[in-house]
């Protein structure tokens, strides 16, 4: 009788054991199955935190001015100190990531973006004040490379496209809540405390981060990475530099943004308002249709991108871009409708600029990833830090001496001259996708970045 209690309690603690490793095993599955979804999304909450902190300035730009007393050019300059810091870093992201830990530098970085935050709000002083939108500019040069240096990492390569393509979601997501709820914010709370909450934010953010991700030894399916630990090879950086073709991308990448960048992280709230005759988050609701457009033509230019050429692709959208921007900054008379319509046009064009990267590492060894995304992204943050004080520059050189609540208020007319920049910025950019198109064309008849 016992013996045959004891044999059936072990048949069953054997069935129950080989029940328990079934489910263990299809629990391991299930997490690595959605585990990479886990991380690219966190990577996609430091995207959308590095727009938040990229465009505040737009909406309180008056708060700024006289705060820290300063005129256009002043505050074009204190706006820009982010990308001052940004293109700096942005030369060493790309090769860290390749070399050294994501998860750690990643953290670092947000949290590099978090004290900054803080820092801007608490400070009285102009130079505090540019020093601490310097760590922000710092910290966000790791987000769009840590972005595809993740999807790389961890997804098989016939999923790497459509990843990578939700960047420019995630991104412009972080953009329109940097314009609207972030407008209403300061308008509740002052900029002060509105800022407070984006450092409170990325501390918690940072935490997550590090708790959540874990580096991955093994690379996936398809995706040669550099080796953890290893030396990148001085050849193959100086063969990337070395070929026109990147910085041909480059400059398209840094001229076809810089546009969306100017009008929505500082000088486009401001000009709608005296435009259109705007109140503040008003004139922040028109903007945020630029970045819903960009997050709607990101992903459809890319959609039509691998059934065809993309340099073709490319220069269709930048052309659309390049007439509604013209449109939206000259016919200031427009209904508010259509007005609107031209600026989601503008935004939904711009999106092409996104295929540059996808395009960029499609002409490179796929082990310099992210060192590829890192130098395309450069000439975003290098057009951006220049243009946003010119404008205040020549801003400052058309006023016409009115000053409202001790602020300068600035023209119409002004307007239009300083922002004449931005359409001359698409044709360059254009120039530049008809020289790469002829580049590209050596090496065969069509360039296609999503090939299935």
């Amino acid at each position: 009788m016992n013996s045959k209690l004891n044999e059936n309690s072990a048949e069953l603690t054997a069935t129950a054991a080989s029940q328990g490793v079934i489910v263990s095993q299809n629990l391991r599955q299930s997490l690595s199955t959605y585990y990479p979804w886990v991380i690219i999304s966190l990577c996609a909450f430091f995207l959308f935190y590095k727009y938040v902190l990229q465009v505040s300035p737009s909406v309180m730009t008056k708060e700024l001015m006289g705060e820290f007393h300063v005129n256009g050019a002043g505050l074009g300059n204190l706006a820009a100190t982010f990308f001052y810091a940004y293109l700096v870093a942005q030369l060493f992201a790309g090769p860290l990531l390749d070399r050294f830990s994501p998860r750690y530098l990643t953290t670092f970085a947000i949290l590099l973006c978090a004290v900054g935050s803080f820092a801007f709000a608490n400070t009285h002083s102009l130079l505090a004040a540019e020093i601490s939108r310097a760590l922000m500019g710092a910290g966000t040069a790791f987000a769009t490379v840590s972005y595809m240096k993740m999807s790389a990492m961890w997804f098989r390569s016939n999923q790497v496209a459509f990843v990578d393509g939700l960047l420019a979601t995630a991104a412009m997501t972080g953009a329109l809540c940097g314009q609207v709820p972030l407008t209403m914010l300061v308008d509740h709370s002052g900029w002060r405390s509105s800022l407070l909450y984006c450092a409170l934010f990325g501390l918690v953010f940072a935490s997550l981060f590090w708790l959540l991700v874990k580096d991955k030894n093994k690379p996936s399916e398809s995706i040669p990475t550099q080796p953890k630990g290893s030396l990148l090879k001085f050849s193959d950086i100086r063969s990337l530099l070395k070929d026109k073709k990147n910085w041909l991308l480059t400059l398209y990448s840094g001229l076809a943004f810089t546009p969306i960048a100017v009008l929505g992280g500082l000088w486009g709230n401001p000009f709608f308002e005296v435009s259109h005759h705007l109140s503040n988050t008003e004139a922040a609701y028109f903007t945020s249709l630029i970045f819903i457009g960009l997050a709607i033509g990101s992903p459809l230019f890319g959609y039509f991108a691998g059934r065809g050429d993309s340099v073709k692709v490319m220069i269709v959208g930048t052309i659309i871009a390049f007439i509604s921007l013209v449109f939206a900054i000259y016919m200031i008379n427009l209904p508010l409708w259509l007005f609107g319509t031209l600026l989601f046009v503008f935004g939904m064009g711009t999106g092409v600029f996104m295929l540059s990267f996808p395009l960029g590492k499609a002409l490179n060894p796929i082990g310099l990833a992210a060192t590829v995304v890192a130098l395309i992204n450069t000439g975003d943050a290098l057009f951006g830090s220049f243009t946003e004080p010119l404008i205040g520059k020549l801003l400052d050189i058309f006023w016409d001496g009115t000053v409202v609540d001790g602020v300068h208020h600035f023209s119409v007319q002004g307007y239009h001259v300083a922002l004449s920049l931005l359409p001359m910025y698409l044709l360059a950019g254009l120039a530049c996708l008809f020289g790469l198109k002829k580049l590209t064309a050596i090496h065969q008849n069509s360039v296609r970045v999503f090939a299935s």
